[in-house]
């Protein structure tokens, strides 16, 4: 089998971390971005129309796609229980509206969020490995990995290396994903790549590479903690990326925008985006995520208009 990075049969790929020097080969060997035309087809794409019928799924399936979030110092077991009653009953009056897919927390307050969660189904992702600088100790980020799962936590959103990764010590970054997917068992494995700090988009798809060499089960753009963020033109590279990995290894590796997206239409575009990059089997959770605190009440208030006619109050909504 070869792949459109360079021809690399499935043993090559994993052969290629056998060596500093062979993996940065590798990694510069990736096709260049064409900048211009990322950014010019991410735009034309995001002119798309969608009408009601496919708004109201697409609605709906976005909804099943939040990871609803909370990542502040302020956070408070009571927060985070009300935010998990959310994610189970996102509109409280309409029992057809649909769960979103995982609630997003820091590592101390994953035991009240699985006990919330208990039974529903719904997903917990727990950021760790010193979210959101990286700046820790491996040690220290296994200890954080492994405590998060032992608590409850079945997703784990490490952050890349950034240092590392930009210095050039690419085998050193993909070495220590390796060992979280190692510390997190079976949990699966969000890479941030933190694009943001990432300055082209040809680092992004070195990244996005990188990570899924190493076992991630999906890559992420951005904390959320750094502008800017997700963007449709870097969500794109990263679709592309993912769409040429199976390609090339049979392996399916999901994609979280996270950071900026606020409304139903950006959503609606991104879902646009990921249709016509990697087609509708990209489509389900368990395959494409939002990273959000405030886009799920946007989507309640669009839905809500769709059935009634008419926009809601503020007051609709709670504000997390």
């Amino acid at each position: 089998m070869t792949n459109a990075a360079g021809g690399l049969s499935v043993v090559e790929l994993a052969s290629v971390t056998g060596s500093a020097a062979g993996f940065r080969a590798f990694l510069h060997g990736l096709p260049g971005v064409d900048q211009v035309g990322a950014e010019q087809r991410a735009a034309m794409l995001a002119t798309r129309s969608i009408k009601t019928t496919a708004k109201a799924w697409g609605i709906d399936l976005a909804i099943r796609m939040v990871d609803l979030t909370t990542l502040e110092g302020a956070d408070t077991p009571g927060k985070v229980r009300a935010l998990c009653a959310k994610g189970r009953r996102p509109d409280p009056a309409d029992p057809d509206c649909p769960s979103v897919a995982a609630i997003c927390v820091y590592p101390a307050m994953v035991p009240t969020a699985a006990e919330s969660l208990k039974g529903s189904g719904i997903h917990l992702a727990s950021v760790a490995t010193a979210f959101p600088s990286g700046q820790a100790p491996l040690p220290v980020k296994l200890a954080d990995t492994r405590a998060a799962v032992a608590a409850g936590a079945d997703e784990i959103d490490m952050v890349l290396n950034r240092g590392d990764f930009l210095s050039g010590r690419y085998l050193a970054v993909f070495d220590e994903i390796v060992a979280v997917k190692e510390a997190g068992g079976d949990a699966h494995l969000k890479v941030i790549l933190e694009t943001g700090e990432l300055a082209t988009y040809d680092n992004v798809r070195r990244a996005a590479w990188l990570a899924m060499l190493a076992g991630a089960d999906f890559i992420k753009t951005s904390t959320g903690k750094v502008s800017p963020a997700a963007t449709l033109p870097v969500t794109l590279v990263m679709l592309e990326a993912v769409r040429d990995f199976r390609a090339s290894t049979g392996r399916t590796v999901g994609v979280k925008p996270a950071g900026g997206i606020r409304t139903t239409k950006d959503a609606l575009r991104y879902l646009v985006l990921v249709n016509e990059t990697v087609g509708d089997d990209w489509l389900r959770p368990d395959r494409f995520r939002f990273g959000a605190s405030t886009l799920l009440n946007d989507l309640l208030l669009q839905r809500s208009k769709l059935a009634t006619g008419r926009y809601s109050g503020p007051d609709y909504v709670t504000l997390d």
